[in-house]
């Protein structure tokens, strides 16, 4: 599952991905300075992993990844292809979610595009290109779509009004995710990848003294998201770029805890990420290794399997499952079933994040 960093040239995109994967992407103060996408795997912070790691004394603990897209900056007119926005918009709509970094601080020493700071113009620019994106994609479909309906065909003429809808709903200038679909509307919506139906997270780069309790610009970004069902977040990327600079965990807890923050504000953003693609975590617990797996929330016990390997998957015979809390409470496997608290869960189990499993299963 990728999510994927956009935003206008110059607001920090660069700079975060580097902080987020530790990769050294080019960050440089003009715009259009990422052309190619660069691709990050990221750890996601999770303390039970550090938890069960203290209870297990595995040999290794490996934590569940998310990937993140460092996308070049789009301007005004990058739905008609100007700044490369053609290959641009390409590469959003292979990603399953959207981090939007607003600038929202000052500095003379860093340029704008478009001369001055003003997060929600800047966010009105972005939705404005990606939306008549979308048009273009749903006015192709619906030429198509039209001719067929007018010989009869009943599934065409199901989709013909949804089209509409979504047609519409870009034509008043909202993003297809403030539309609800049925469970039988998406199927006719989903293989479109409609951009502006991915899940948002806005992510609000300010300054260092902004960086616990945001600022104005901060604010106005809120009130601007208030119906959009999306997430804001506040970032002073630019410190935290400073931080992962830094390779002694104390001192970076120092720094962090000098500006008043508990933890980095990437260790939030990277879980907020994995919310956004409605993901999940569930957990295997032995001497050779403790891990975090990674399936979507609702997946059953037998997809869960298939993560580890497609062969768990088709020859699933149960799981044995027990919830973290009981583990931690117990302090072991042995003690968990003593208690008789370890769960035999079938196929029709939906996994619940934090479930540490074991699989049963015959090739």
């Amino acid at each position: 599952m990728k999510a994927g960093i956009v935003g206008l040239p110059n607001v920090g995109k660069s700079t975060l991905f580097n902080c987020l994967s530790n990769a050294k992407a080019q960050s440089a103060n003009f715009p259009f300075c990422t052309i190619e996408p660069n691709l990050g795997v990221v750890n996601v912070p999770d303390t039970r992993l550090e938890k069960l790691e203290e209870l297990v004394n595995p040999e290794r603990v490996l934590p569940a990844t998310v990937e993140i897209v460092d996308i070049a900056g789009l301007v005004k007119g990058a739905s008609k292809g100007e700044g490369l926005g053609n290959q641009f918009l390409a590469n959003i709509r292979e990603t399953d979610a959207i981090l939007h970094v607003l600038r929202c601080f000052d500095n003379d020493n860093i340029v704008h595009v478009d001369g001055s700071i003003d997060p929600i113009r800047d966010k009105e620019t972005i939705d404005i290109e990606l939306q008549l994106k979308d048009l273009e994609t749903v006015q192709k479909r619906l030429e198509r779509v039209k001719r067929t309906a007018k010989t009869g065909n009943k599934e065409a003429q199901v989709e013909l009004e949804i089209l509409l809808k979504v047609e519409e709903t870009l034509l008043e200038g909202k993003s297809v995710r403030s539309i609800e679909f049925t469970e039988k509307e998406e199927e006719f919506v989903k293989p479109l990848q409609f951009i502006t139906a991915k899940p948002v997270l806005y992510v609000c780069n300010v300054d260092e003294n902004s960086a616990v309790s945001g600022n104005s610009y901060v604010d106005k970004v809120k009130e601007a998201v208030v119906h959009e069902n999306a997430e804001v977040i506040v970032l002073a990327v630019g410190t935290e770029a400073d931080i992962t600079e830094l390779d002694d965990y104390e001192e970076r807890q120092m720094f962090l805890a000098d500006i008043g923050l508990e933890e980095a504000g990437v260790s939030r953003l990277v879980r907020s990420a994995y919310k956004l693609l409605d993901l999940q975590t569930y957990f295997t617990a032995g001497v050779k290794e403790v891990r975090a797996w990674t399936v979507p929330v609702g997946a059953t016990a037998p997809q869960a399997a298939g993560v580890i390997h497609t062969d768990f998957e088709k020859g699933f015979i149960r799981a044995e499952t027990i919830s973290y809390d009981d583990y931690v409470a117990f302090g072991s496997e042995a003690k968990v079933k003593e208690a008789g608290k370890m769960r035999v869960e079938g196929k029709e189990y939906i996994v619940k994040d934090g479930d540490i499993m074991h699989f049963r299963f015959n090739v």
